[in-house]
C-alpha cells in the first residue's frame, strides 16, 4: 500500500532508539524526509547513515525537547531545510524514568524528571508546529502513549499519570484545531524491547536499568502477561504509526490506539 508520504516532511523525536529509530527507518522507507530531533547525537546519526545507505533522506538536530527554546529551534531548522512541518511523532517519552518503584519510594526529582519527558516534551513539540500547521490548514501529530496511560500501571504512577494526559491533550486539540484540518491520535505500545544493543544509545533507558530484557529467559516471562504471549517489536510500533500518518488515516482523529498484543483491550 502506497501511503503516500513522499517528499513529507516529519519529525520523529527520540528517533535514534528502539521505537523511536524503527520509526524513523518505517517512514524513510516510504520516502519521507525525516528529521529525527534527538539528545543522543552519535546515536541518531547512526540511523540517519541507515537511511541514506537505503537511498532515503534524514537528518538529525540535536535537541533536548524538554528545552522549549531547544525545540523552537528545532522546528525553525527542519522547515528551512526541508520545507515545512507535515507530521509530527512525539516519540520521547519514560526517558527520566528508570526503575519502576512504588509511589511513596521515589524522590521528587525523578517525578519532575518523567513529567519533563513524558508530557512537557509533547506540549513543547506539538505547540512548536501549530502555528504552521493552522496556517496551512493541513497536518497530523501523532503522540506515542503506553497503555499504561489508559489502564493504570503498578510501579509507574506518575508516567502512567502523564501518558494519560498525553491521551486527554490529544483528545482536547483534536476538537480544537480539526476545522484546521490537523489530525492528532495516540498510538499505545506495550512492552517493546529492541532487538539488540546496537539498536539504542548510551543515553536510552534500554542501555541501562531495563537491560535484563535483553535475556531470553524475562524476555518470556514479560510475554506470558500478554494475550499473544509475546512481546511487541518496534516495527510493529513504526507501522502503526506510518498508517496514523497517512492519508489512510483522513477520518481518524482524536483516537488512541493500543499496539500491545491485547494488554489492554479498551
Amino acid at each position: 500500500m502506497d501511503l503516500k508520504l513522499s517528499g513529507k516532511t516529519i519529525i520523529v523525536t527520540g528517533g535514534g532508539s528502539n521505537i523511536g529509530r524503527a520509526i524513523s527507518l518505517r517512514l524513510a522507507a516510504e520516502k519521507a524526509n525525516v528529521v529525527i530531533a534527538d539528545w543522543d547525537e552519535d546515536q541518531a546519526s547512526k540511523v540517519v547513515n541507515e537511511i541514506k545507505n537505503d537511498g532515503g533522506e534524514a537528518t538529525v538536530i540535536k535537541t533536548d525537547v524538554t528545552d522549549n527554546a531547544q525545540v523552537e529551534d528545532m522546528i525553525k531548522k527542519a522547515t528551512d531545510k526541508y520545507g515545512p512541518i507535515d507530521v509530527l511523532v512525539n516519540n520521547v517519552a519514560g526517558a527520566g524514568g528508570g526503575h519502576d518503584d512504588l509511589f511513596i519510594n521515589e524522590t521528587r526529582d525523578k517525578w519532575e524528571r518523567i513529567i519533563d519527558y513524558t508530557l512537557w516534551s509533547v506540549i513543547n513539540c506539538t505547540r512548536a508546529v501549530l502555528d504552521q500547521m493552522v496556517e496551512r490548514k493541513s497536518g497530523v501529530i501523532v503522540n506515542i502513549g503506553s497503555d499504561a496511560g489508559r489502564m493504570g500501571e503498578y510501579k509507574e504512577a506518575v508516567y502512567a499519570g502523564c501518558k494519560g494526559a498525553v491521551i486527554a491533550l490529544t483528545k482536547a486539540l483534536a476538537r480544537e484545531v480539526g476545522k484546521f484540518g490537523i489530525r492528532l491520535n495516540v498510538v499505545c505500545p506495550g512492552l517493546t524491547v529492541p532487538d539488540d544493543k546496537e539498536a539504542v544509545g548510551s543515553k536510552s533507558v534500554w542501555s541501562g536499568e531495563m537491560i535484563d530484557f535483553f535475556n531470553p529467559e524475562a524476555r518470556a516471562k514479560a510475554a506470558k502477561s500478554y494475550p499473544l504471549r509475546k512481546i511487541g517489536k518496534a516495527e510493529e510500533i513504526a507501522d502503526a504509526v506510518a498508517f496514523m500518518s497517512s492519508d489512510c488515516a483522513s477520518h481518524i482523529t482524536g483516537q488512541t490506539l493500543s499496539v500491545s498484543g491485547g494488554y489492554t483491550m479498551m
